[in-house]
């Protein structure tokens, strides 16, 4: 028995066309339009750091040199790592307050495993720190979704539960001094030169080699794609920045090996957050939780899952700042780290709605955050000044989100 397929009409056909053929003229206008309703992408980040790059650098000559630069990438790159995983919190419209002490538990927890003369490998006790952390990101992912209780109530038990412990395993102590060179190493080492350019190719190509394969798949599928022109003008973009970091890099000590770090884990959870059904499921519940639950999607289960992702990148941030410091002592997590590390998704565009947002907005906010910090501190401003500018930069940042919001949604864009 032979089966036949329904022929596609001719109208149906032209819009497959029409979607699958934009042309560069209309993805622009089509851009342009998105921005009018609310949806303006990373063009605020844009301003912002050519605007903080004025200003300091009209202060301070040192801002824009090479060893500035390196110290700029050691120095966001804890911030970064946390304000990952808080991403797909922020994705669900949900907060998490423990991160700060989270990543402190991890980093005290590796410090004092690696303690002489009877310490643990490093890699045991990295292992041992994440397993740890994401533990602690289950349970707490369980009192949010089986007892019901809002997320801020208890990831505000879990801070001061964990600012608790930090300060019983370190003891009288004060503190602990991680000796282990591969741990120091995270945030102290540099590549050599050429490996830097070797490092830059690579991810370049790893680019290019996703931006290229969906294109395609997508021009398969006969579904609305990016011009193949546009698709070309995003990989030499990126092509041009990242020859633009190692050069800069390379002009000083090298590029850190935790920039490299960075790269892997701005990718990994990219991926994750746009090419998985997990992902889907994510931004499927920070848009309507309710409409997600009817359609099947395991609430509960991601939701848990996600909070451990968050207390898991916690703890490699905590790891990551204690290499930085070369060890641990009862002040760490504590300050403005989970104010940053909150702030740097939201300031990078990731609404606190929920349903908006994507992983990249992690590192950009936390590079506006980074840069404000390097440069106020150049110019040896107060610890109250520094509080008061960031604070409100934060502030505009929301601003900008809900204006964008209620943009988006009168516009139908969502």
């Amino acid at each position: 028995m032979s089966t036949t397929q329904e022929p596609v009409s001719e109208p149906q056909n032209a819009l497959l066309e029409a979607t699958a053929r934009t042309s560069p003229g209309d993805y622009v206008r089509n851009y342009l339009q998105r921005m009018k309703g609310g949806d303006m992408g990373a063009l605020p980040i844009i301003i912002g750091l050519i605007v903080i790059a004025i200003i300091f650098q009209g202060q301070n000559e040192h801002f824009l040199t090479p060893r500035n630069f390196v110290n700029l990438i050691v120095q966001m790159a804890g911030i970064t790592t946390i304000a990952i995983g808080l991403v797909f919190v922020l994705l669900l419209g949900e907060i998490d307050l423990s991160v700060g002490y989270v990543s402190a538990v991890a980093a005290v927890f590796l410090a004092m495993r690696l303690r002489p003369p009877d310490g643990w490998p490093w890699y045991a006790g990295i292992i041992g720190a994440l397993l740890f952390a994401a533990a602690i990101g289950i349970v707490q992912g369980l009192f949010i979704t089986k007892a019901r209780l809002p997320s801020f109530i208890v990831t505000l038990a879990g801070l001061l539960v964990w600012n608790g412990v930090v300060l019983i395993l370190i003891g009288t102590g004060g503190t602990v001094i991680i000796q282990d060179p591969v741990i120091i190493g995270i945030a102290n080492a540099f590549l050599p030169h050429v490996w830097g350019w070797i490092v830059g190719v690579a991810a370049v190509a790893i680019f290019a080699y996703s931006k290229l394969r969906r294109w395609k798949r997508r021009q398969k599928r006969q579904v609305s794609s990016e011009p193949i022109a546009i698709v070309i003008f995003q990989i030499a973009l990126v092509a041009v920045i990242m020859a633009a970091v190692v050069y800069v890099a390379n002009l000083d000590r090298g590029v850190p090996f935790v920039g490299v770090l960075l790269l892997i884990f701005l990718a990994a959870f990219t991926y994750l957050a746009d090419r998985t059904k997990f992902g889907r499921y994510v931004y499927a519940i920070g848009g309507n939780t309710e409409s997600a639950r009817r359609a099947g999607i395991p609430v509960d289960r991601i939701k848990t899952l996600v909070f451990m992702i968050a207390s898991l990148m916690a703890g490699a941030g905590g790891i990551v700042l204690a290499s930085r410091l070369r060890s641990v002592d009862t002040a760490a997590g504590g300050g403005n780290l989970l104010l940053m590390a909150i702030a740097a998704p939201v300031i990078g565009g990731t609404s606190l709605f929920g349903g908006h947002g994507r992983v990249i907005s992690a590192l950009l906010g936390a590079l506006i955050i980074a840069s404000i910090e390097n440069g106020m501190g150049l110019l040896g401003l107060s610890a109250g000044a520094k509080f008061i500018i960031t604070g409100l930069v934060l502030l505009v940042a929301v601003l900008v989100d809900a204006i964008s919001r209620r943009g988006r949604e009168q516009s139908g864009l969502g």
